[in-house]
C-alpha cells in the first residue's frame, strides 16, 4: 500500500481575521497557498468557500485557525515549510499568533487517495499532546516512516 503524509497545524490569532493586526497575514494567504499547491510533493489541502481554511471552525475557540494538508513525504512538507518563500511568512508568526503551550502541529500517514477529516486531525493532535511523538502522531523532530505507522497500535 502507498502512504502519504498528512499534517495539521493550528494557530491562535492575536485578533480577528478582519483586524488591522491580521491584515498582512491575510494579504499573503492566497500567495502562500498557491505556493503550497505548486510545490513538489503537494497533494491536497483543506479548503472552505474562500479557497483556504481560515473561516472553518474546527475547534470551539474562534481565534484558532487550522491548516491541514497531505504531502507525498515528510521531506516534501519540510522543504515547503522551511526552504521556500513560506519560511519568510513563517518567521513572522509572532506578529499574528500567540505562543501555544501545547503542540500545535502533528503529522501522520494516510493511505494514498485518503483525505483526512478534521476530526481525524484533531484526534492525532490530541494523541500527540497526551503521548508524545509516536508513529501514530509526530512532528518534524521524529522521522517515522509509513512502515512504522503501519505496525504501531495506539
Amino acid at each position: 500500500m502507498i502512504y502519504h503524509l498528512a499534517q495539521i497545524n493550528i494557530a491562535k490569532m492575536l485578533a480577528p481575521m478582519d483586524s488591522p493586526i491580521m491584515a498582512d497575514f491575510v494579504a499573503n494567504l492566497d500567495r502562500i497557498n498557491a505556493l503550497a499547491d505548486d510545490s513538489p510533493g503537494f497533494i491536497w489541502r483543506l479548503q472552505g468557500e474562500e479557497e483556504n481554511a481560515t473561516a472553518l471552525r474546527v475547534f470551539e475557540d474562534n481565534y484558532l485557525i487550522v491548516n491541514m494538508s497531505v504531502w507525498s513525504s515528510i521531506d516534501a512538507l519540510f522543504a515547503f515549510t522551511y526552504q521556500s518563500a513560506h519560511k519568510e511568512i513563517f518567521k513572522r508568526k509572532k506578529e499574528w499568533f500567540s505562543k501555544m503551550k501545547e503542540m500545535h502541529m502533528a503529522c501522520w500517514y494516510v493511505p494514498q487517495e485518503h483525505e483526512p477529516t478534521t476530526e481525524e486531525a484533531k484526534e492525532r493532535l490530541a494523541f500527540l499532546n497526551a503521548n508524545g511523538e509516536t508513529p501514530y502522531a509526530f512532528t518534524f523532530k521524529s522521522k517515522f516512516v509509513a512502515a512504522d505507522a503501519a505496525k504501531f497500535r495506539p
